[in-house]
């Protein structure tokens, strides 16, 4: 493995590295190998030099993502502060590196006047998260705004790569394996900038006034079932205010999962299947974890 010593990498490397303040519910255990990325071709050369059978992971904000207390084997790139170009390339077209946070991207193309990513100002992540999972809220999604996007290989080798190239359905996208998006090219349509900034108004008092905001949480928990919705179903079990450890189920939205602060990400773990266990009892229906869990549980 690479080590915090080799020169040729411009970026940032640093070994057994806590990924706790990388993820916004603020737990989790070390990296093996943390790497900040001065740029894209830095990325370029440090995936020439990373052995291949090292395990790779890239975090943005950490906002979707539960890391077990043993932390993650192998290494973790962490895009969040790097990865932060964005820029409007002609009439109706932005490119977005993948380090841009969702509300940045919002805000930077409603005073442009462009209309279509108001909505991603309620993405509490970034633009490479948005893209991996096709997040949305508030009716919109990611995937039918872009047109293309760039990607990095294993081999270190950049790609540019049409829509067509990736099946896209609810918080879900797959693409060519072993590639990771580097860049996002959205085409929005041209209207009004005070519209847009007044809608993303609207949306941000809406989310503040229905989600607990500045508390240690990951967005919404479980994915919404077919016809019906997460945060209603837990609810309905009573559950809100339920805890386990430091990790317990918002009063305000019963789909987000807050950290007191003392919380494991066993804890967490632990919350998110017993929600799930409850409502399928209770209603008969499974809740499924739109958060993705990984890494090792912490040695007992």
């Amino acid at each position: 493995m690479l080590t915090p010593e080799k020169q040729s990498v411009r970026g940032k490397i640093e070994s057994n590295a806590s990924l706790a303040e990388y993820n916004s519910w603020r737990v989790g255990g070390p990296a093996g190998l943390l790497y900040i990325p001065a740029d894209i071709d830095d990325i370029s050369l440090f995936m020439q030099q990373l052995p291949e059978e090292t395990p790779l992971l890239w975090l943005g904000l950490g906002s979707n993502i539960l890391i077990r207390d043993g932390g993650v084997e192998g290494a973790v790139l962490v895009t969040q502060g790097a990865l932060s170009g964005i820029m409007q390339l002609d009439s109706g077209y932005i490119r977005s590196e993948v380090g841009v946070s969702c509300a940045q991207i919002a805000r930077y193309t409603a005073r442009l006047g462009l209309h279509g990513l108001e909505f991603m100002a309620g993405i509490p992540g970034t633009v490479g998260g948005a893209l991996f999972m096709n997040a949305g809220c508030y009716g919109g999604e990611t995937w039918p705004h872009v047109y293309q996007v760039e990607t990095i290989d294993r081999q270190g080798q950049k790609h540019i790569r049409p829509v067509s190239d990736y099946q896209v359905s609810y918080r879900h996208v797959l693409g060519p394996p072993n590639e990771w998006f580097t860049a996002a090219h959205f085409k929005l349509q041209p209207g009004n900038k005070t519209d847009a900034l007044n809608t993303i108004r609207e949306l941000l008092e809406k989310r503040n006034a229905a989600q607990p905001t500045g508390l240690p949480n990951c967005g919404s928990t479980f994915r919404n079932p077919l016809n019906h919705s997460a945060g209603r179903l837990i609810d309905a079990c009573g559950l809100k205010g339920f805890r386990i450890g430091g990790a317990y189920v918002s009063e305000k939205h019963a789909n987000f999962l807050i950290n007191d602060g003392s919380a494991t990400a066993a804890d967490i773990e632990a919350l998110i299947q017993s929600i799930a266990n409850t409502v399928e009892q209770q209603h008969g229906v499974r809740l499924y974890p739109e958060v993705c869990i990984i890494g090792k549980p912490a040695a007992r």
